[in-house]
């Protein structure tokens, strides 16, 4: 049967979408995005503040964005915000994960245990705990739905002075699959994109040795390091029904380094 590709463009009109860790950053680009193709879209993050200047320039665009504060490592915050999306759009569609912490770098053998538990809390658990909220809200439904986690390519190698956020990501990688492969027949289908250095305020401290980011842009194809923006186009088509076949993957966009 000849497939209408047209009917399988990039418009998620009507759909609802959840952005963790949107005020600023991907997030913040990941959410305009959505919000541009039709997603009705919440942001959240722990910050009130940075919340309402992504959704008011959301809005001032002429798309719909409501904020919603959030711990990303606290359940009950995590079950509030989907009862809230909910009260406020009737449903949620695409889950966006993207909420992380970074709170030591450094070599692995001096990490304490207070950064690793914060480091998991937030980008492992916090990953888990939102998007089994989000599968259930789409189970009780019997709708279908995407589910989008931001991983990184520290995940998918050694990540040397970022050990343990790269064990994070690791985790998140196989949680995806995971998730993908018992989810599958209900119509949710879960992926992450795994992005090289992006030049956001949570990569600073890479971002301030003027040195590694010139090896890391000379090494680079694109010769150049990521932008936001670069990540939201994936976002967007791994919420669309253009990717409808596709589950289970981690996607990379770093440029092309990984494959030199």
């Amino acid at each position: 049967m000849r497939t209408e590709i047209s009917k399988r463009n990039m418009d998620i009109n009507g759909k609802v979408a959840i952005v963790t860790g949107g005020s600023r950053g991907i997030g913040e680009s990941i959410a305009k995005a959505l919000a541009e193709h039709g997603a009705k879209v919440v942001v959240a993050s722990r910050k009130l503040e940075g919340l309402e200047g992504v959704a008011s320039a959301i809005r001032e665009a002429g798309g719909e964005a409501t904020p919603i504060t959030c711990h990303a490592g606290h359940e009950d915050e995590i079950n509030a915000l989907v009862d809230k999306t909910v009260q406020t759009y009737g449903q949620v569609d695409i889950l966006i994960n993207n909420a992380a912490t970074n709170p030591y770098f450094g070599p692995l053998m001096k990490v304490e245990f207070p950064a690793w538990d914060k480091t998991f809390e937030v980008n492992t658990k916090g990953y888990f705990m939102t998007a089994r909220a989000v599968i259930k809200h789409l189970q009780k439904r019997e709708a279908p739905g995407s589910i989008v986690n931001v991983a990184s390519i520290a995940g998918m190698g050694a990540a040397a002075f970022q050990g343990v956020y790269g064990m994070s990501k690791a985790a998140v990688i196989s949680m995806t699959q995971t998730l993908a492969a018992e989810l599958g027949g209900s119509g949710i289908r879960v992926n992450a994109i795994a992005p090289g250095l992006v030049e956001t305020k949570f990569a600073g401290a890479l971002l301030q040795n003027e040195a590694a980011v010139k090896r890391m842009e000379n090494g680079s194809p694109v010769r150049r390091i990521g932008q936001p923006d670069d990540i939201a186009g994936l976002a967007l088509f791994l919420a669309s029904d253009a990717s409808n076949f596709i589950t289970g993957q981690t996607i990379v966009a770093d440029g092309g380094s990984r494959g030199r």
